[in-house]
């Protein structure tokens, strides 16, 4: 195990102190430039943070629990509304996909102030030794657009990719493996270090039923929830089968009636909401699996839908319930140890922190932890490059041009904040 705390409370012991504010507006308008900053929004609920108290890096999901739970044994919180969910001292973060095979570290990190929304409530919550003031952060300087973007194409080229989908086809049909979810990238470079602030207010305003995330550098709008821990309940939205809009402008409702019926679809979210569900159940005092799925509708595709839900054994953290179920087949195949070993020898890529946890948890152990899908990666080392991802489902059926076909439809959301489109 790799752990590094670059910041950390020692043996004292921190206030945190949470007060109800007006409604704050647009929550993102709050992000700095200069400053660290997070953000976890969906339809215009969820929060910014700003600054940092503490920081966790790692490789593992479960050194990151242990570190949590030391720290939030160190905080004394006072609340104006005490068990609202999501209020309060949080530690926000996102984790690398595969963490043997990445350059890459895991991070979890304890904000300094939070901004938050959630239905009516609104709130503050200010963390450090003497934090008294209850006046909101200042609404920071405009985002800067991107310009002189150039698309430096991927880790490798579309032909390349699409016969590793038709070799790994055969290995399925040979039945070696049941699922493997292959990803492929693109590198796009500007003439100056992206302001990922404004591609994440883009991402609100084109994808407002997404889950919108930016974490040290990480940013994009992800359709999938990996779960939600909320007092004695778990929750997991499966995704996994997908139909895209196409040129002939077809009708969104024979489109659905497609994904619906396709086999090669309703085997591949079968594989996925397996995972899920036995991944969760040793965690879990009773479950609910529906039968069937729904299909979820976004602005550039549609996907299967399951939600999981579930009564949850009460030592079992949100943490804790996210390094059971990462990886699922939706981002990775099943058997999961023998899609790993294929993405890893196949895949050329490193998806660093890509369809990895991207979430919150708070001091009682609820949280919401998503997949970071539909985004992309700046590193501090090359900070005018930008790295997007875009995955697919290999099953039996898979035709390798239909795959290209959906990763090409997965890109579109971070190539329309961009202004790539």
């Amino acid at each position: 195990m790799l752990a590094k705390v670059i910041l950390d409370f020692g043996s004292a012991r921190m206030r945190a102190t949470t007060v109800a504010i007006p409604d704050p507006g647009p929550l993102e308008r709050f992000l700095p430039e200069s400053a660290p900053g997070c953000a976890f929004v969906r339809r215009g609920d969820g929060f910014v943070a700003l600054g940092e108290v503490a920081r966790f890096e790692t490789d593992t999901l479960e050194a990151a629990d242990v570190w949590w739970d030391e720290i939030s044994d160190h905080i004394d919180h006072d609340s104006e509304m005490p068990g609202e969910f999501g209020t309060g001292p949080l530690a926000v973060g996102s984790f690398t996909f595969d963490p043997d095979r990445s350059e890459d570290l895991s991070v979890l990190i304890v904000p300094e102030v939070i901004v938050g929304r959630r239905g009516e409530l609104s709130w503050m919550t200010r963390l450090g030794p003497a934090h008294r003031s209850t006046a909101l952060p200042p609404v920071a300087e405009p985002t800067r657009r991107p310009g002189g973007l150039e698309v430096l194409g991927g880790s490798m080229g579309e032909g390349v990719w699409t016969d590793i989908v038709a070799e790994v086809v055969e290995l399925i049909r040979r039945g070696e493996v049941h699922k493997v979810v292959l990803a492929r990238d693109l590198l796009v470079r500007s003439d100056a270090p992206f302001d990922l602030r404004h591609l994440f207010g883009r991402l609100l305003a084109g994808y407002p039923m997404t889950w919108a995330y930016l974490v040290d550098g990480l940013v994009g709008a992800t359709p999938e929830l990996l779960l939600r821990r909320q007092g004695g309940l778990v929750t997991s939205r499966v995704l996994a089968g997908t139909v895209w809009k196409d040129a002939e402008g077809t009708d969104p409702l024979a489109k659905a009636a497609e994904l619906a019926r396709s086999q090669k679809d309703i085997s591949e979210h079968e594989f996925a909401v397996e995972s899920v569900a036995s991944a969760l159940a040793p965690y879990c005092q009773a479950m609910n699996v529906p039968e069937a799925p729904s299909v979820l509708k976004l602005p550039n595709v549609m996907h299967l839908a399951t939600d999981i839900t579930g009564v949850v054994c009460q030592e079992a953290g949100a943490l804790t319930l996210a390094a059971a179920l990462h990886p699922s087949a939706a981002v990775c195949g099943t058997p999961s140890h023998l899609a790993l070993d294929i993405i890893s020898e196949l895949e050329s890529l490193d998806r660093g922190r890509y369809a990895g946890p991207v979430g919150w948890v708070d001091t009682q152990g609820d949280g919401e932890w998503a997949i970071a899908l539909r985004g992309g990666q700046v590193r501090a080392t090359a900070p005018s490059e930008i790295q997007l991802f875009a995955g697919a489902g290999i099953v039996a059926d898979s035709s390798p041009e239909a795959e290209l076909a959906e990763t090409a439809a997965k890109f579109v959301p971070m190539l329309q904040a961009l202004g790539l489109d």
